[in-house]
């Protein structure tokens, strides 16, 4: 605490008066809905979280805690408070004006909160009426995603009995139990896309998460919490639209429990045992505009009952696990099965069930909490050729927009896209090798194009992305075709 005259505690620069002014303006003309909440100086609790908040000099607030703290701390430096009462000083201590200490720390926030009679009374934040059925869905999603039917299709009814469950709000007899979703697929199959494409069908907030950073509180690294600050961000600081959101883990395999280690497991099994109330549904802290909750910066409560949490994981070699399920199934005999049945299988995770998950290291509770699981395909070349071509952002109608604005048309043979799928079948990443086997044989085209303005017509052929040949040119003003050069060197000057 400080010693203050009576000047002191009267004096009020102008910059502080017109925040006053304009809060207290804000306060009446939105005095029936809403009223100033005020939060402690030291620990930036919000004063609806704290027993009592005592009003300081210069506008600062301080609650009860913290002002307890401070007395403990005194008494135990062996400090006399009766003497110090009657007008004795602190031994090796300056007095501190809180004036000064105004302007060396952030100015306490004033937030607007709703009030409770009226926080009841206001529309819910999804309208069950707006909710699209899982066919429409589907449909939304099989405009941008190719293939994945089936995984398509459990995702659709998961999002929609959520959504229900939330827009009715219905907490009677029978209460309607999240419906968490686990995603396993290889690695490119399309996991973040159908997410990401997912939220934007709906209209709702999305935090994409990676669980390859979180640890257990008190180490290095994202705690669990800062999931939800992400998705925080993502709804604009709107506490009840971020309630409603969608929360996608990737790589939540990387958190599997190690297996024959004596080192202390700080980003496997206690990260799922710290994620099990989040899942669940639990009422979580969270900074309002940082990710630390250290940082000077109000906290705001959010509920996670009614966020959706979609988890998703290549889990490599989870294959192994299956085979050794199936091969025990197989009994002994002539007609018994052989035990490289299942090698030359290329959609053996679709075969996964539960048990196979916890052999890979991931905990029951943990399990239990995502009772959806689905299995993604393995990209087959037909698949990849129709990723190629058909959704609505597909790679080479990027590239054909992107030449279309140098006025030049770009084809492709049909040939030409069958050997680039199998050229990235044969990279075994999914559809991640599209988009680099592309940039490889593109890069002289779209370096010499620029240089002569008679172009008008780019047709990739099968031989110039195996390299025995070149791109049919075709001119603007002669309306020749022209095969030039090799893929390195087009001759277009």
């Amino acid at each position: 605490m400080g010693i203050y005259d009576d000047d002191d505690k009267n004096e009020m620069t102008e910059e502080t008066f017109e925040e006053v002014t304009l809060s207290e303006d804000s306060e009446e003309s939105d005095d029936d809905t809403s009223e100033i909440e005020e939060y402690c100086y030291i620990c930036r609790r919000p004063g609806s979280s704290v027993n009592k908040l005592f009003k300081m000099p210069n506008d600062i607030c301080i609650c009860d805690s913290c002002l307890q703290k401070t007395f403990d701390t005194i008494n135990s430096s062996g400090i006399d408070l009766n003497d110090l009462a009657k007008g004795g000083n602190m031994p090796n201590i300056s007095m501190i004006n809180l004036s000064d200490l105004q302007g060396m720390l952030p100015r306490s926030k004033s937030v607007k909160k709703k009030k409770a009679k009226e926080k009841e009374k206001q529309e819910p934040v999804i309208d069950i009426a707006k909710i699209p059925a899982p066919h429409k869905i589907k449909e939304s999603l099989d405009e941008y995603v190719v293939g994945q039917d089936e995984a398509k299709k459990i995702i659709s009814v998961a999002v929609y009995n959520h959504y229900k469950r939330v827009a009715t709000n219905t907490q009677d007899d029978i209460e309607i139990e999240k419906s968490n979703i686990l995603m396993i697929g290889p690695t490119g199959c399309g996991k973040t896309y159908l997410v990401k494409t997912l939220a934007r069908i709906l209209d709702v907030p999305l935090a994409i998460a990676d669980a390859t950073s979180l640890t257990e509180a008190g180490y290095i690294g994202d705690d669990i919490e800062s999931v939800l600050s992400k998705l925080l961000t993502a709804a604009d600081n709107d506490v009840d639209r971020a309630q409603t959101g969608i929360v996608f883990i990737d790589e939540i395999d990387k958190i599997s429990k190690k297996k024959n280690t004596n080192q202390r497991d700080v980003s496997g099994e206690s990260v799922q045992q710290g994620m099990l109330k989040l899942l669940e549904g639990a009422e979580v802290e969270v900074p309002v505009g940082a990710s630390s909750k250290n940082a000077m910066v109000p906290l705001t409560t959010i509920d996670t009952k009614n966020i959706l949490f979609i988890c998703g994981g290549a889990f490599p070699d989870i294959e192994d696990i299956i085979k050794e399920r199936l091969n025990k199934e197989s009994s002994m005999g002539f007609k018994a099965d052989l035990k490289d049945k299942y090698d030359d299988e290329e959609n053996l995770q679709q075969k996964v069930v539960v048990e196979d998950v916890r052999k890979y290291g991931m905990i029951p509770e943990f399990l239990g909490r995502l009772p959806v699981i689905c299995a993604m395909e393995t990209l087959t070349t037909d698949m990849l050729v129709r990723i190629l071509k058909e959704p609505k952002n597909a790679i080479l109608k990027q590239y054909q927009k992107l030449l279309r604005l140098d006025e030049v048309d770009l084809q492709f043979d049909d040939d030409a896209i069958v050997c680039i799928a199998e050229k990235a079948k044969e990279k075994d990443v999914g559809a991640r090798a599209l988009r680099a086997i592309i940039e490889e044989f593109m890069l002289d085209i779209m370096y010499e194009i620029p240089k002569d303005d008679n172009i008008g017509r780019v047709t990739i052929t099968r031989d110039y992305i195996e390299k025995k040949g070149g791109p049919v040119i075709e001119m603007r003003t002669v309306g020749l075709i022209e095969e030039k050069g090799t893929a390195g060197k087009l001759g277009m000057a």
